[in-house]
């Protein structure tokens, strides 16, 4: 199933650069609406108050804030505008204990670098289709741990009907595929290769 994802918008928290432009670029040929970037948790939970967006797509190892920090602030903070979005964790660490750390701090999603635009998709669709309960006890907030499957979504993902605003969308999905060719090249990648951190540049 493919959905319409303009009416949304994706934070990108990521210090590493080129990882930053590959996200962003793979997310607007999604056909996300709006991406909004920061380069570290500080700068990221700032953006996320201000902004409010839909999805938090975060990497793990960053300075001064990482990942698990930002999404606990996100879930705990008094000034989190949304202790409920969606959080996406990006990370190299794929060890069961790093899962369930991060599971333990309230992410919602776990991508393990590298990973192919289709993982990353998978996610979203995934926080579409399989929307969780959350739980709150003393030492823990965030969502329900325990996958259930939900039947008959009712989000706020809707068909564009306006086909000026559709041929708009159309028009930006097309620009950042391009550019997501042009990273691709500088990187030495193909289609359907994976996007990590560590075998990235563009110098």
């Amino acid at each position: 199933m493919s959905y319409k994802f303009d009416k949304i918008r994706v934070l990108v928290v990521e210090d590493n650069i080129p990882m930053l432009e590959i996200c962003k670029s793979l997310l607007l040929t999604f056909g996300v609406g709006e991406v909004l970037s920061a380069k570290n948790g500080v700068d990221g939970f700032d953006i996320f108050c201000k902004e409010n967006p839909d999805i938090v797509l975060a990497d793990w190892m960053m300075q001064p804030m990482d990942g698990i920090s930002l999404t606990r602030r996100v879930r705990n903070d008094p000034a989190s505008p949304n202790q409920y979005v969606p959080v996406i964790l990006m990370t190299g660490f794929s060890e069961k204990k790093r899962v369930v750390q991060a599971r333990d701090s309230g992410v919602t999603e776990f991508l393990v670098k590298p990973f192919t635009a289709k993982d990353l998709y998978k996610r979203i669709a995934q926080i579409i289709e399989r929307p969780r309960q959350f739980v709150r006890s003393e030492d823990f907030f965030g969502p329900d741990r325990r996958r259930k499957a939900v039947v008959n979504f009712d989000g706020p993902y809707k068909r564009e009907s306006d086909a000026d605003m559709a041929a708009l969308q159309k028009k930006r999905m097309k620009e950042a595929s391009k550019q997501l060719d042009r990273l691709r090249n500088k990187a030495g990648l193909s289609k359907g290769d994976k996007f990590g951190a560590t075998d990235i540049d563009f110098t």
